[in-house]
């Protein structure tokens, strides 16, 4: 492959697509919205995993009025993250923005040693500026290693990554875990209404401190268990967990316990120091979705939950927790947002991620049986610059 090659796109579920691979990881990322998946890790192995929802509707040629549903499928870059249906000044922003919504343009894949870059860009309109994606894959990790390079733009805005997991079948099979976070909240906005065919078991607005114990809408069953996924099939709900900013990584993890293996992230909180979970489990009946969608957002922000730019921006329920909920740009230096994404196989029973120490190049995880599997990652990278 020579340096500076520039690759075809090819229509991968309906979404014309570039692909980048190495001996381990194999990705599709979209020409509309940036959206990354089908991505294949461990392509190298007898069981190659799939971890990332690609939406079932997207060959049926529905007229959307929310055009990120178009693409929807895996992780891609938002700017301003949440559905920002409240204008501030002249600024109306689609849900996710610009960089979720809008065509890329590529610019490079240039494999250099055991890397390979693959660089996209964007000149946004409703805020004017540039944002350079690059999305790295290195020999011999089933990681891949995600920059967004923001440059001209002016003001506080969230901003963040909407990775999004497919979820087997089978009740409770998918385990969360968390590094260690400050609060958890419910949506403080209605997520399903009835009147529109979408349903919400969720409290509004209430904080918890126990992803196994959070505020439920019945007054028989106060409590619901958000460690394990599926759970409470015709219902979709947000919540989000904020992280204070610490000297290593904060993570999440998803152990697959049909496939046996681990999806993980890893992030900067002092960048992106919320994770909003959509919990989609055929609870909304409009169109595309048709009471069918279950798939799980693991969504590593800065940001006020998915209420957009408005409210992310001015003082909320986070912020007076001492949570940053917007990034403010200049155009005097550039903002470089990294992130990591990547899976580790697992044996049988390995369970739920209880703790994960990092040492150069690696991340090693323990799960709840006292089973341990180690990672090649460079977590470095969170905190890298250009």
């Amino acid at each position: 492959m020579a340096e500076g090659m520039k690759p075809a796109l090819k229509t991968i579920a309906s979404q014309p697509s570039w692909v980048v691979r190495n001996g381990n990881v194999e990705l599709a990322v979209t020409q509309l919205g940036g959206h990354m998946a089908p991505v294949t890790f461990c392509r190298n192995t007898r069981k190659p995993v799939r971890p990332y929802y690609v939406n079932p509707w997207h060959a049926e040629g529905h007229k959307l009025d929310d055009p990120v549903m178009i693409p929807l499928r895996g992780d891609f870059f938002c700017l301003p993250f949440g559905d920002n249906v409240m204008p501030l000044g002249t600024e109306q922003h689609v849900c996710h923005g610009e960089p979720a919504t809008r065509k890329w343009s590529l610019r490079d894949l240039n494999p250099e040693g055991r890397q390979t870059t693959l660089t996209l860009s964007m000149k946004t309109r409703l805020r004017p500026g540039r944002i350079t994606k690059k999305l790295t894959l290195i020999e011999g990790h089933n990681v891949v290693y995600c920059r967004h390079i923001l440059e001209g733009f002016q003001g506080p805005t969230p901003l963040g990554h909407h990775a999004t997991l497919a979820v087997p079948e089978e009740e409770r099979s998918l385990l969360i875990a968390s590094s260690a976070f400050k609060f958890g909240m419910t949506s403080p906005d209605v997520v399903g209404d009835p009147a529109d065919g979408n349903y919400q078991s969720f409290e509004i607005g209430e904080k918890f401190t126990d992803l196994r114990k959070v505020p439920l809408i019945w007054k028989h069953q106060p409590f619901g268990d958000c460690s394990a996924f599926p759970a409470r099939k015709g219902f979709c709900d947000i919540l989000a967990l904020f992280k204070e900013p610490s000297d290593e990584p904060a993570w999440m993890t998803a152990t697959n316990t049909v496939e046996n293996y681990i999806w993980f992230s890893l992030k900067d909180a002092a960048m992106q120091p919320t994770t909003v979970f959509w919990i989609s489990n055929c609870g909304l009946h409009g169109e595309p979705l048709s009471g069918r969608n279950r798939c799980l957002g693991m969504e590593d922000v800065c940001g006020f939950l998915a209420t957009g730019l408005v409210d992310s921006v001015k003082p909320n329920a986070a912020t007076r927790a001492g949570i940053k909920t917007a990034v403010r740009l200049s155009p005097r230096a550039p903002t470089c947002v990294n992130y990591i994404q990547g899976v580790v196989r697992v044996p049988t029973g390995f369970g739920r991620t209880k703790r994960v120490k990092f040492d150069k190049g690696k991340a090693t995880f323990f799960g709840s049986r006292g089973r341990k599997v180690s990672a090649r990652v460079n977590h470095e990278f969170l905190y890298e610059s250009m």
